[in-house]
């Protein structure tokens, strides 16, 4: 039996990426309010402002729709980090650049870790799409984050010269991440603790811009 193909909602034939748009905004929303699992297609087309018809038409399903907005805020979250990883600069200027990053990434979208564990928990196939977008290929023969070699060839080179002490590559990023991410996870406390409005919080991170990667070396350095 043949599948036949979706009618155009908009009877003109062609795809418009404004709509498009409108409707992966929409849903970010909705999956971010309601979670992914609790969200509704009507509820995403009200959201959106358009019809129902049009968001299996540009989307087909929810599933393909949830998989469209996780590679958005994934991408946002961990491409820049992959690229920053496996290049060629030195390790010190590598870990400024990477707190730098994610910093200001979770200031823009401070839900954004929160949300993508979430989806990985909730359908582990999220964390081969994950993987796919920092440049990990889909095999049992190669090193599932590919850019944790080119971190153990500068950590080792560091700990050779005596400038380092030793450290799995892996625990470095854990590491690494977790101290950028822990100030979003904990803000409610965090604001309560130290008496932080919007502003506050965010003079907080600028510090810890500065602060954190001197603090991070320095617990490395022997």
């Amino acid at each position: 039996m043949v599948k036949q193909p979706i009618a155009d909602p908009t009877g003109d034939g062609d795809r418009d990426d404004t709509t498009e748009t409108k409707i992966l905004d929409a849903a970010h929303a909705v999956f971010l309010r309601v979670g992914t699992a609790g969200a509704r297609m009507q509820e995403i087309a009200d959201e959106a402002g358009v019809n129902k018809a049009l968001l299996h038409y540009y989307f087909r399903s929810k599933e393909r729709l949830a998989a469209a907005v996780f590679e958005r805020v994934a991408r946002g979250l961990f491409a820049r980090l992959g690229m920053v990883a496996m290049s060629d600069i030195d390790l010190e200027t590598k870990v400024r650049r990477i707190i730098a990053a994610y910093l200001d990434e979770f200031v823009r979208t401070p839900y954004a870790p929160g949300y993508v564990i979430c989806e990985m928990n909730q359908n582990p196939d999220r964390a081969q799409q994950l993987l796919s977008m920092v440049g990990a290929p889909v095999s049992d023969t190669v090193p599932a984050v590919p850019f944790l070699g080119a971190l153990a060839k500068q950590i080792d080179e560091r700990v050779a010269a005596g400038q380092m002490r030793p450290i799995a590559p892996r625990q470095f990023l854990a590491n690494l991440v977790s101290l950028c991410v822990f100030p979003f996870a904990a803000r409610p406390m965090l604001s309560v603790v130290f008496r932080m409005d919007d502003a506050g919080f965010r003079e907080f991170i600028e510090e810890r811009k500065a602060v954190l990667p001197e603090f991070f070396l320095n617990a490395l350095r022997p």
